[in-house]
């Protein structure tokens, strides 16, 4: 199967708590529609001069933020991007012991933080055994370079308002949700309180995607007007059963072809519009020309900069 099985009578009862008056409906839900970059409020955000974007071009995002120039996930890495006058971020969430949602791609803490030395009787210091206050004591910037040193692990919340402030975009990855149970309820709840899930977010400025296709069909049973997207490259045989809950496929540049992205574009997404495709994780030009080739209509890269001006999107 394609797919864990579902709990369907379960998540339709979480969609009833979380589906509220005044939401959208999925009949009249649509895809973010790129737009030019507007200036900053936060004077940490924007410098220079913003980037033409050529027609048709795909759009660009900054993986875990601009990781090439920053930590990944961190505050610091949506602000490289925002300077760069990148709309768009992606990200990744995972719970803490306590049930704080944090923005950290390993579901253990050790690669990007100073754990170890901090708590070195914890092994395997994995997020899910740590508490939100201890996790806001790790250094998570050091490890990338001493002048980010001090940098933390952000909460979900946290990140929000700081891409919020940068008047920027966000691809939400909810990070491997079989050890997170119920974390798609979670996530939608913080998005709501952060302001989010407004008809403006819900419409131009938010994905949420997995790499577990039950996630991405959960969060479209809970919130059917938010954009979602799974990743992986499916057969083609199996595409239109990702368009029953999804938009977009988001897979791997290496596994996909010129035909496999026509074959997405056939498929209509479960917003009534032609499936998109963006690819990940493309970091050179020859790449970024090579799938802009193909027809994605976005690529994910730790250096968007660079991908940018190869493929001229924003």
């Amino acid at each position: 199967m394609y797919v864990r099985p579902v709990a369907a009578a379960a998540a339709a009862f979480l969609g009833l708590a979380l589906t509220l008056a005044g939401t959208a409906s999925s009949a009249t839900a649509t895809t973010p529609a790129p737009s030019s970059p507007s200036s900053p409020s936060s004077p940490s955000s924007r410098a220079g001069s913003d980037p033409v974007r050529l027609v048709g071009a795909p759009v660009v995002y900054a993986h875990r933020g601009a990781s090439s120039y920053a930590p990944e996930n961190t505050l610091a890495a949506v602000d490289a991007a925002a300077a760069m006058y990148v709309d768009w971020v992606e990200n990744d969430v995972q719970r803490t012991k306590d049930g704080e949602l944090v923005v950290i791609h390993d579901d253990t803490l050790t690669r990007t933080t100073d754990v170890k030395a901090r708590f070195p009787d914890r092994k395997p210091w994995r997020v899910q055994d740590f508490t939100a206050a201890e996790i806001a004591t790790l250094d998570a910037g050091s490890w990338f370079g001493a002048r980010f040193a001090g940098a933390r692990v952000p909460t979900l919340r946290q990140y929000l308002d700081r891409v919020d402030d940068n008047q920027q975009r966000l691809l939400l990855e909810i990070k491997k949700p079989q050890l997170y149970p119920g974390i798609e309820r979670d996530t939608l709840r913080v998005l709501l309180e952060a302001g989010w899930l407004d008809e403006q977010h819900v419409r131009r400025r938010l994905v949420v995607q997995s790499f577990d296709a039950d996630c991405v069909r959960i969060v479209h049973a809970l919130r059917p007007d938010v954009v979602t997207a799974f990743l992986g490259t499916p057969p083609e045989a199996d595409l239109a059963r990702y368009g029953q809950f999804a938009d977009r496929i988001n897979p791997w540049h290496t596994t996909i072809s010129a035909e496999w992205v026509a074959a997405a574009h056939r498929v209509t997404g479960v917003h009534g519009r032609a499936m998109e495709v963006d690819t990940w994780i493309v970091d050179d030009p020859a790449t970024a020309r090579k799938v802009q080739a193909m027809g994605v209509d976005g690529i994910i890269s730790n250096a968007p900069d660079v991908v940018r001006e190869a493929v001229g999107g924003f």
